[in-house]
């Protein structure tokens, strides 16, 4: 049966669509590569339908919260398909969290189940009598201890009840923002705003097949990740490399070479850490047929880097967990350099200023996006959704310029921007800038004050390994930079680190820089 994004089924569950009705018509495919594990689309269909009738003996009810954190792995799948097939909500996070961290998303979802590996089983330990509404605790990946085993616990289930009958219209998933400051806020999702996003950008840009093979550095944790190494690809029938580590350098070159993936998820930063890996120089890409960068602007330099070496095209884009998925991109053989590309067939967006007018072509201004996968809101944040949630329209904190052709070009968050001399400056076109220069492995440009009180670039740079930090390279820096731009754009103050704070997603922390 086709699928028309635009005339979506009334009744739809996501374990249906993305995972059960692949399984039926080709149960014997490979779907996922983990470790020295081939699990098959029938494997994976029977472990999701083992793990909702384990969430449903232990009394989980339509609607309410399934946590999960999990490493990326058969498990995540199978908990995440799961807990949607048993019409629950699912969110996930990273593992590895802090006792606070691990506290705040249990009371904030108020999750009766959480899902998780035995480390952070532990935390759970330390912080349970400050969770009142968790009830079950099943561990996958080693010793459960005092919980429940999440394997044991799938192979002793009792599948057999039909696939929760789910409205499109009902809550399925919550996405987590990477706001800078305080706790992420959970966004909330329809079963329908995956399939909408797959079926207008997911197939039909990244054009994935039966064929393919995924490999992603950023975790499922992320609706990034989710979408295009999980969701997008069984969608398509293709195969998806799962794994447990860190995505270092080192992991994903061995990855590259044992599974010879066609599609590769990455960020910026990711891109730079491969570029500057010794690795790099036996490496052999010609299986990539494109990969795709969000999360952070893409350099231009960086891309040239990467296209000269490996001869893969990167598609550049931007998502959002408000809008689930990327909705701005570029396409193959229609890539513009330093841009974000274009709206998505099936999205809208546009250039406004503080009071919601749309701003001419070239002005710099709040990007407003809509479409059919929008989140209702944020939970449990009704002053901040009534901020970005307006009517259709989902208000970014993203500052965009649209040129008079329709590409996009990202300038910075609203708190990025600074405004020297009168002027606007984007940090994105200086930190452009400063890695051009031969000594320059990672750079991010925040405001300071100066003497007088006014607003002053100020870069930090982290250095190739042969770069010696001193004062006359940092004149040098600042020269450069004012050879390329207009000399008001150059940072008054270079500060030299070992590396920029970022966050999990791979964001630099420029919250941490201005502190």
């Amino acid at each position: 049966m086709a699928l028309d994004p635009f005339q979506l089924p009334e009744r739809l569950n996501l374990a249906q669509v993305f995972l059960h009705r692949q399984a039926e018509a080709r149960p014997d495919a490979v779907a996922l590569y983990a470790d020295d594990e081939r699990i098959t689309y029938g494997q994976l269909s029977d472990a999701a339908h083992r793990a909702a009738a384990t969430f449903r003996a232990l009394g989980l009810d339509w609607e309410q919260r399934v946590l999960l954190m999990l490493p990326d792995s058969p498990q995540f799948a199978s908990a995440w398909f799961g807990a949607v097939e048993a019409g629950g909500v699912v969110s996930a996070v990273n593992p590895g969290l802090k006792p606070d961290e691990v506290t705040y998303y249990l009371n904030y979802t108020r999750a009766k189940l959480l899902v998780t590996d035995p480390a952070t089983a532990a935390t759970v330990d330390a912080v349970r009598a400050q969770c009142p509404h968790l009830r079950h605790v099943l561990v996958s990946g080693g010793e459960a201890g005092r919980h429940l085993d999440y394997d044991h616990e799938l192979a002793r289930a009792q599948p057999g009840a039909p696939v929760a009958d789910t409205l499109g219209e009902d809550v399925g998933v919550w996405l987590y923002t990477s706001g800078s400051t305080g706790f992420p806020k959970g966004a909330v999702h329809l079963h329908r705003d995956f399939l909408f996003n797959a079926l207008t950008y997911g197939l039909p840009v990244l054009g994935y097949t039966s064929q393919d093979v995924c490999l992603s550095a950023p975790r499922l944790a992320f609706g990034y990740a989710l979408g295009t190494n999980l969701l997008f690809p069984l969608l398509a029938g293709a195969a998806s490399v799962v794994f447990r580590e860190k995505p270092t350098p080192e992991k994903l070159y061995a990855l590259l070479a044992r599974h010879r993936p066609t599609v590769f998820t990455a960020v910026p930063t990711v891109l730079n850490q491969l570029l500057n890996h010794e690795g790099l120089a036996q490496a052999d890409f010609s299986s990539l047929r494109l990969a795709i960068s969000a999360g952070e602007a893409l350099p231009a330099e960086l891309y040239q880097r990467w296209k000269q070496r490996t001869g893969v095209e990167i598609l550049d884009g931007i998502g959002s967990a408000e809008m689930f998925h990327i909705f701005i991109t570029n396409r193959l053989g229609e890539v513009k350099l330093g841009s974000l590309g274009r709206v998505v067939d099936g999205y809208e967006a546009k250039v406004c200023d503080e009071q919601g007018r749309e701003l001419p072509r070239g002005d710099i201004g709040t990007l407003w996006t809509r479409g059919n996968s929008m989140a209702q809101g944020y939970w449990h944040q009704r002053d901040k959704s009534k901020q970005t949630f307006r009517g259709e329209w989902c208000v970014s904190a993203d500052r965009f310029q649209q040129t008079d052709d329709g590409w996009f070009y990202f300038c910075g968050r609203g708190d990025d921007m600074l405004k020297v001399n009168g002027k606007w400056l984007s940090p994105v076109e200086v930190e452009n800038v400063l890695l051009q220069h031969p000594a320059v492995r990672e750079a991010a440009v925040v405001a300071f004050k100066d003497a007088d009180g006014l607003d002053k670039p100020r870069a930090f740079v982290a250095l190739r390994p042969e770069a010696r930090p001193d004062e006359t390279l940092a004149e040098a820096i600042k020269a450069h930079v004012r050879e390329k731009l207009e000399p008001f754009k150059a940072p008054r103050e270079v500060r030299f680190l070992d590396a920029l704070p970022r966050s999990d997603r791979g964001k630099v922390l420029k919250t941490e820089l201005r502190g």
